[in-house]
């Protein structure tokens, strides 16, 4: 009896104890719970401090200076024209102007090269005070009617540019299409004329997955507001590069967008003659309009931030270097001191 009810006793145990194992909270012990995975813990000592930010400094300071001579040697020429592309009799009421049918939009202006301009010349439309960034603004599309000639009824997002008035839907539909950019520009240098080839301005993986190649412009501008260009309904949008390059949203109220390339030389001190159609409204809202001409570089276009901000690290890291060193030899300290542990310092400062 005894030894029965002893054996009882210890399985009654064991039961309870694995019960109470599988209703615990408790996480299953693992080495990745309990941090004691294998990691790499370096001593960071100061001749691998001063040595890190010396190799930063040495490295990016050439870079910074040649990003800075990159950039200087781009050609750029930047020419405002939105409030001298207005007759003088109108510039009291340009939104009258730019908003009436009947007047002429046409408007010549004439540059001179700065300095010798190497093919091929990128041709850019700047907008200024322009946010493309706006919430309703960048939600006003719908990628689904683009992509697909089976989705063009799929205008939900697209308010309040996705139907007409007949609910027939809007292809391509929104404001962001609604608002395409149409001034046009005509180049000419010593009475030739000279050709901008519009092809390849997009990016090669928007034209190949985000616009259908069986989708074509329907209804477009034809909706209860009228907007910006219109489109050619015989083309599909995958071959309409300049909205496939308008609908890539800029993240900054000044941006540039391409308009398409030169591909000849210009010489310094040649005059171009520029034939401008003013017609995009930026006068409503207090914008800018600029035409933009400028050379490449390995780097892009000018740009000076890139090569200042690896000077200023670069600089700063071996100013740091240098401080370092200086106050190692000056003033050096027995790596591994425990006299310099908080809990040793107060203990010394109790005994005093």
């Amino acid at each position: 009896m005894n030894s029965k009810a002893g054996s009882t006793f210890g399985s009654d145990g064991a039961t309870d104890s694995s019960a109470a194992r599988r209703n615990s909270k408790k996480p299953k012990y693992s080495k990745f719970t309990q941090q004691e995975l294998p990691a790499c813990k370096p001593l960071l000592t100061p001749g691998i401090v001063i040595s890190t930010f010396a190799l930063i400094g040495i490295i990016f300071i050439p870079i910074g200076l040649a990003s800075l001579s990159a950039s200087e040697h781009v050609v750029e020429l930047v020419d405002r024209y939105d409030a001298d592309c207005v007759p003088q009799h109108l510039r009291d009421d340009k939104l009258a102007f730019i908003q009436n049918s009947q007047t002429n939009k046409t408007c010549t202006r004439r540059l001179i090269v700065p300095k010798q301009m190497s093919s091929p010349i990128q041709v850019y439309y700047q907008l200024d005070n322009f946010y493309q960034n706006h919430r309703r603004y960048v939600k006003s599309r719908s990628d689904k009617q683009l992509k697909s000639k089976s989705s063009e009824r799929e205008t939900k997002t697209c308010e309040p540019e996705g139907t007409t008035g007949d609910g027939l839907a809007i292809v391509p539909c929104g404001l962001i299409a609604w608002s395409l950019f149409n001034d046009t520009y005509s180049f000419s240098a010593n009475s030739k004329s000279l050709q901008v080839n519009k092809k390849d301005i997009a990016w090669q993986s928007d034209k190949k997955h985000k616009f259908g190649s069986d989708v074509y412009p329907k209804n477009f501008q034809s909706g209860g507001l009228i907007g910006g260009a219109t489109l050619n309904a015989s083309i599909p949008l995958s071959e309409q590069e300049d909205l496939i390059v308008w609908m890539r949203t800029a993240a900054l109220p000044t941006f540039r967008k391409l308009y398409g390339r030169i591909e000849v030389d210009l010489e310094a001190n040649e005059e171009i003659t520029v034939v401008i159609q003013n017609n995009y409204n930026t006068y409503s809202f207090g914008g800018k309009k600029k035409l933009v001409l400028s050379t490449t570089s390995w780097i892009g276009g000018k740009n000076n931030f890139l090569g200042v901000a690896y000077l200023t690290v670069g600089g700063l890291c071996l100013f740091l270097a240098m401080g370092f060193i200086l106050l190692y030899v000056f003033k050096p300290r027995t790596l591994g001191d425990p006299s310099y542990l908080s809990w040793n310092r107060n203990a010394a400062g109790y005994s005093n």
